[in-house]
């Protein structure tokens, strides 16, 4: 697959598919806290297509989201699906009544969640399961192995193509690549949270790709005047510039940002192509260390 011109980075490969590093994630196409549906129903669906007319190959998406009111939104807009999209799903939690996010991680929740990620988006085979673990505070100590073992046996019955891992630690990544082949590693990670620094050279060495999530610090944005002054310099916005760093800072970057917008959607594009200077890199680095 050839590099798309209009999209910033490039591609990637994960596992035996190339997808480009400018993804697009679903999230925010469900109602206020991930619940429910979307406000602008054809909105959403606008967003979608448009994704993929721009040349897009990456979507990032979770039958917990709404619940299963994103993949829905995907099915409806895009299926049947171009052979040149992988649609990467996660598993781990369910939603409860109240919103929230408990954890479904025994043998038999985990299949059910990949049969009801199968039967929304209206396909025989998953691309892509990311296991998330931890919790919203983030990645939590804890063995991987019995919960991607599970997946592992999934995969080897066909229904899933490619395994990753969400919400971890680099020794829940090393467990996890002991079971099976693990194609992609999805965390928060951003100019102020560079824990993963040593893990994304590991991965990039591996040519295992890291998805990170919350570019711009998610519910807390990152405030920043190294970034307000790269921003104000070049004439951008805080999200653009953290896009760009990002699509720098290494090659098996994979970026998801999430918009319900088609026209936020193009400014994302056009705001991870920025620029960087040597003096903007710089200044930007010192954020997180």
């Amino acid at each position: 697959m050839s590099t798309t011109p209009s999209l910033p980075g490039g591609t990637w490969p994960l596992g035996d598919q190339t997808v480009t590093r400018f993804g697009y994630g679903a999230m925010q196409l469900a109602g206020p806290w991930v619940m429910g549906p979307p406000a602008d129903r054809d909105g959403a669906l606008a967003v979608l297509r448009e994704a993929v007319d721009r040349g897009i190959t990456h979507i990032d998406t979770s039958d917990a989201y709404g619940p299963r009111v994103t993949n829905e939104l995907i099915r409806e807009a895009l299926h049947p699906y171009p052979e040149s999209l992988v649609i990467a799903t996660k598993v781990g939690a369910n939603r409860d009544a109240q919103g929230g996010w408990p954890t479904a991680r025994r043998p038999e929740e985990l299949r059910e969640q990949v049969h009801q990620n199968l039967r929304s988006l209206g396909v025989e085979t998953l691309d892509l399961v990311n296991m998330r673990m931890g919790d919203a505070a983030g990645p939590q100590p804890g063995s991987i192995t019995e919960a991607f073992e599970t997946l592992a046996a999934l995969q080897q019955e066909g229904l899933i193509r490619h395994l990753g891992v969400s919400n971890v630690t680099a020794e829940q990544v090393a467990e996890a690549r002991a079971v099976a082949p693990v194609v992609c590693v999805q965390n928060m990670y951003n100019l102020a949270h560079r824990h993963d620094d040593y893990l994304i050279e590991q991965l990039a060495a591996d040519g295992i790709a890291y998805v990170p999530f919350f570019p711009l610090g998610g519910f807390s944005p990152v405030q920043s005047e190294a970034l307000s002054g790269v921003a104000a310099r070049s004439g951008s916005t805080p999200m653009s510039v953290a896009l760009a760093w990002l699509v720098q800072r290494s090659p098996n970057i994979l970026l998801i940002p999430g918009t319900s917008k088609v026209a936020h959607l193009r400014e994302n594009i056009v705001g991870a192509g920025l620029p960087l200077s040597a003096e903007d890199v710089a200044a930007l680095d010192g954020i997180g260390r």
